[in-house]
């Protein structure tokens, strides 16, 4: 299904909730990152997205001189937090996230990080949530959900029966998992978590509203274990290297996202070995794996 963004716009969700989508789309941010407003008189601030003078121009018109009681980040990548300076002090508002940035697990030796360094993504967090933690400004009342996976850090939020997914479920397509930062045992928990919850409407970080959120999620969960059986399938038939699997899985893929593959890849790889399913010898992206003997 296609996604007119409407960049610059504030677009009308219902239920209180206008969504403003970045101009920055990319392969890795499909058409652009979105912000989401959610009040009526008093305002709450999902994801302030990049800095780019025309997204913030449309928050304030968006904004319209109501008050903005809190800024909520669902984690700390720069397609979501680059306007957080320049917005915090448009508004004044509070911070509020999970955590800092940070890795999933450390490094191993030798090993160096195929990701951006996360010490430049740290940034003043005024109110630390955990699972369950209620953010409520007397006219909007959201509830924090830790999903971790994406990254350490990330936390939706229930809004009633609505849910801002952030990037762990996006509308546009699925979610990368790149360790060190990433943990794809940590992302499909997460997963589960969310299948029971009920919510009807996903406001994901990126894409459009995700209708018939649970029958997704539990697809999404579907589709990462087809990929976990299919990278054991590649190990049997002799492939030992992040490379190897990625050139035989993702034959058509468009090769600027060659890397996300792989870091996906090397994500199930983890999860595998962490499992006692594998073995590796090495670390990270030069490690050739093996399936352990049935």
């Amino acid at each position: 299904m296609s996604f007119d963004p409407r960049h610059g716009e504030a677009v009308d969700l219902g239920n209180g909730i206008v969504r403003i989508t970045a101009a920055n789309p990319g392969p890795y941010t499909g058409a652009g990152t979105n912000t989401y407003l959610v009040g009526r008189d008093r305002l709450m601030l999902i994801d302030p997205g990049p800095h780019l003078p025309e997204h913030l121009a449309a928050l304030d018109r968006a904004i319209g001189g109501r008050t903005v009681s809190h800024i909520l980040v669902t984690h700390s990548h720069r397609d979501h937090i680059a306007g957080l300076a320049p917005v915090r002090e448009m508004t004044g508002a509070p911070i509020v996230a999970e955590g800092p940035a940070r890795l999933g697990r450390a490094l191993h030796p030798g090993e160096d990080d195929p990701t951006p360094g996360y010490q430049d993504r740290l940034f003043p967090i005024d109110i630390v949530v955990s699972d369950g933690d209620v953010v409520d400004n007397g006219e909007v009342s959201l509830t924090a959900v830790t999903t971790p996976g994406h990254a350490p850090d990330h936390v939706a939020f229930g809004y009633g029966d609505d849910f801002f997914s952030g990037d762990h479920v996006m509308g546009w397509s699925t979610t990368v998992v790149s360790p060190p930062e990433g943990s794809m045992r940590a992302y499909v928990a997460s997963l589960e978590k969310l299948i029971p919850m009920g919510h009807t409407r996903y406001m994901p970080g990126h894409g459009d509203i995700i209708e018939d959120p649970s029958r997704i999620v539990s697809g999404i969960r579907s589709h990462r274990l087809m990929r976990e059986r299919a990278i054991l399938q590649r190990l049997a038939e002799g492939d030992r290297t992040i490379s190897d699997i990625v050139s035989s899985l993702y034959a058509s893929i468009d090769k600027r996202l060659f890397d996300a593959a792989a870091m996906s890849v090397q994500a199930h790889l983890e999860m595998l070995l962490e499992e006692g399913r594998v073995f590796a010898d090495g670390y990270g992206r030069s490690a050739r794996w093996r399936p352990v003997a049935a």
